[in-house]
């Protein structure tokens, strides 16, 4: 992963890493997962408590990196394997059980190496399947995170008589890779179709992904907005975690 890069880079998405950062962000997380299924966990385990997890002692090492973040993913890819889809394992959004993890990680890595490939200067294309899963993913996590956690942003997402279309404009068909989401008084409500909506975001399904992950700007190549552009901006300045 980080062959020839500057690991001082700035990442311009998330500008307080540099490549380094991010690099020992996305494996220290994959640790951490591998330790809670692993030990099938059923609270969660503090990151000092996960061996490794702040990756190799001297920084600056990129071979020294990529071995641990190598060895790091072959771990978590054990354990999950072992533990199977059913494992009852501590996560935090509801869902406990090392499924949840599994489908978790994928997203966390195909979104991290987008901040990656971003840095780097690189395309970047997502597979339209785990990228569609990726947007029901993070629409689950919104509606967990409204309704669960009081202080956090998404608890503002209701503006009653609102609602954002996403549609992919390169997807297969039968992906049905299109979304309604209504800003309700009770809550975030979604589903998938092809529906009118306050604001539409129009583009190809990996562009509409890293957008919808504030990875994008909403005025990116290939990327449109029809309808008002507030609400959708409304929603990105307030499903900031994950």
């Amino acid at each position: 992963m980080t062959s020839g890069a500057d690991l001082s880079a700035t990442v311009p998405t998330c500008p307080e890493w540099s490549l380094e950062d991010l690099v020992r962000h996305m494996g220290g997380a994959l640790r951490w997962v591998d330790t809670l299924v692993r030990t099938r966990a059923q609270e969660n385990v503090p990151p000092e408590q996960v061996p490794l997890g702040g990756g190799p002692e001297e920084r600056g090492d990129a071979a020294a990196l990529d071995k641990w973040l190598a060895e790091t993913g072959e771990l978590v890819v054990g354990a999950l394997r072992e533990a199977g889809p059913d494992t009852a394992v501590w996560a935090w959004a509801g869902t406990m059980n090392s499924g949840f993890w599994a489908r978790r990680m994928v997203h966390e890595i195909t979104v991290h190496r987008a901040d990656a490939v971003l840095t780097a200067g690189l395309p970047y294309e997502v597979a339209p399947d785990v990228a569609a899963d990726a947007v029901d993913e993070w629409l689950q996590i919104v509606e967990w995170a409204q309704r669960n956690l009081p202080r956090d942003p998404a608890k503002d997402l209701r503006r009653p008589g609102s609602s954002i279309h996403l549609h992919a404009t390169d997807a297969d068909p039968a992906l049905h890779a299109e979304w309604l989401i209504e800003l309700g008084e009770e809550g975030v409500v979604w589903r998938r179709g092809h529906e009118k909506a306050t604001v539409a975001l129009r583009g190809p399904l990996t562009s509409l992904l890293l957008a919808f992950y504030r990875r994008l700007p909403l005025d990116s190549p290939g990327l449109e907005v029809l309808g008002e552009r507030e609400v959708l901006e409304f929603w990105l300045e307030r499903a900031t975690f994950g």
